[in-house]
């Protein structure tokens, strides 16, 4: 699947589902908490939890959790991005353009 049909299929899942229909300061709520989600399974893998009421789980586990908590970033990221109008290559593009004149490198 290419970032487009992803960017999509996110728009129509999300709309089914009435997420999409949110309030935009929710929506930068559950952005914020996914990101949060996305450092524990980073410190997990890193460090380990370290809590006798959790198991950390195979490294193959703790990155399919990894995996799952940055779908769940992007997900939200792509229904702000769908609200506004953007394309996902666009902010791609715009990032790429963004970093290439502040450090000209890779020219």
């Amino acid at each position: 699947m290419n970032v487009n049909e992803f960017q999509e299929w996110v728009k129509v899942y999300y709309e089914k589902r009435g997420w999409s229909e949110l309030d935009i300061f929710i929506r930068i709520g559950f952005l914020a908490e996914e990101t949060g989600e996305v450092a524990r399974a980073i410190r997990t893998l890193e460090i380990g939890r370290d809590r006798p009421d959790e198991s950390n789980g195979t490294l193959e586990r703790q990155k399919q959790e990894l995996t799952e908590e940055l779908g769940d970033v992007l997900g939200n990221l792509i229904v702000i991005a769908n609200k506004y109008d953007i394309s996902l290559e666009d902010v791609f593009q715009s990032h790429r353009d963004k970093l290439d004149k502040r450090y000209k490198l890779l020219k």
